[in-house]
């Protein structure tokens, strides 16, 4: 332990002090050679982020956690610390604050997230009951709801007669998600449940085909699948693995928006996914999702990456 104790602390003070001797060399510091040398996007918002985050200056390290209010101001204060002249580097503040809008943007759609998660499903809020029809209407719009209370409602995937034990896990979340992937995404998220409730295999007669289409077996239950991968996604973001797609596609801060585009990305993926592995039953579930999981995990990986938006829900956010 001690032995690791001087290690670090041998190999903290040797990255200072080359730190200090390059920018003797060039003439730069960290943020300077990093925002000129690193083209906008993950690469470059990381990179400012851990430089931030690893500072010795403490207005350095608090800076990505400012409000979004004060941004202009850090980047003020940034170029007095670290004495660049704004008048000769003009860019660099534009740079800059691009950065830390989105590291700032991150930590706050977080916590807007986690409020969501949170907040339990609450039967006598009209505001949620309008939104659970509103995902009935959207994903079976010629088959009218009889009653709240339906078997009905395991047509779309959910458990039992009330959906609303089944927001447990994810609170409103789950339904905000299910909800966007049903209203922009209306044919892909019909398809998807159509598809969830067939046999994958076609050497079916129609007597067989007849017998199997609704076993849950066979296919999935969309809306508690919905929730997991909603489950997914937000383990995503609070882990910082999504801070490479969404450096990379919100140009300034990532938003709600962003996050749930994300999980349309994720269901359709999963549906692919889940056809293509052709598990044997319902069993499966959790090995086909932890493969997925890892799946996306590595993508993410890579600096470059940006979850393909290939959705209608998505067509706003390609050029943002």
């Amino acid at each position: 332990m001690f032995v690791q104790v001087c290690l670090y602390f041998y190999c903290k003070c040797l990255w200072r002090c080359l730190k200090f001797v390059v920018r003797k060399l060039t003439g730069q510091c960290e943020l300077q050679r990093i925002c000129y040398n690193t083209k906008p996007g993950a690469a470059r918002t990381m990179k400012i982020e851990a430089s931030l985050k690893g500072s010795k200056s403490k207005r350095l390290q608090t800076s990505v956690s400012v409000h979004p209010d004060a941004i202009e101001k850090t980047i003020d204060d940034i170029m007095e610390l670290k004495r660049i002249n704004p008048d000769i580097n003009p860019q660099l503040g534009v740079s800059l604050q691009a950065c830390l809008l989105q590291i700032v943007g991150y930590r706050n759609l977080i916590a807007e997230v986690e409020k969501l998660r949170r907040e339990p499903y609450d039967s006598d809020n009209p505001q949620h009951e309008e939104m659970l029809l509103k995902l009935w209407k959207c994903l079976k719009p010629n088959s009218p709801l009889k009653a709240r209370i339906s078997k009905q409602w395991c047509e779309i995937g959910f458990q039992g007669d009330d959906p609303k034990t089944d927001f447990r896990g994810m609170g409103l979340l789950g339904l905000y998600n299910l909800v966007y992937f049903a209203e922009w995404d209306t044919e892909i998220a019909q398809q998807v449940l159509s598809d969830s409730l067939q046999p994958k295999y076609s050497q079916f007669s129609k007597a067989e085909w007849e017998k199997k289409k609704f076993d849950k077996a066979i296919g999935y239950s969309f809306a508690i699948v919905g929730i997991n991968i909603t489950d997914l996604a937000y383990n995503l973001l609070v882990s910082g693995a999504l801070k490479t797609h969404f450096y990379n596609v919100a140009p300034e801060a990532p938003t709600l928006t962003h996050f749930q585009q994300t999980f349309c990305y994720l269901m359709h993926e999963f549906h692919k996914f889940w056809i293509e592995e052709d598990p044997l039953d319902i069993m499966e579930f959790n090995r086909v999702r932890e493969k997925f999981h890892k799946r996306i995990l590595k993508q993410l990986q890579n600096p470059e990456m940006a979850l393909c938006p290939h959705f209608a829900a998505s067509e706003s956010l390609i050029n943002m």
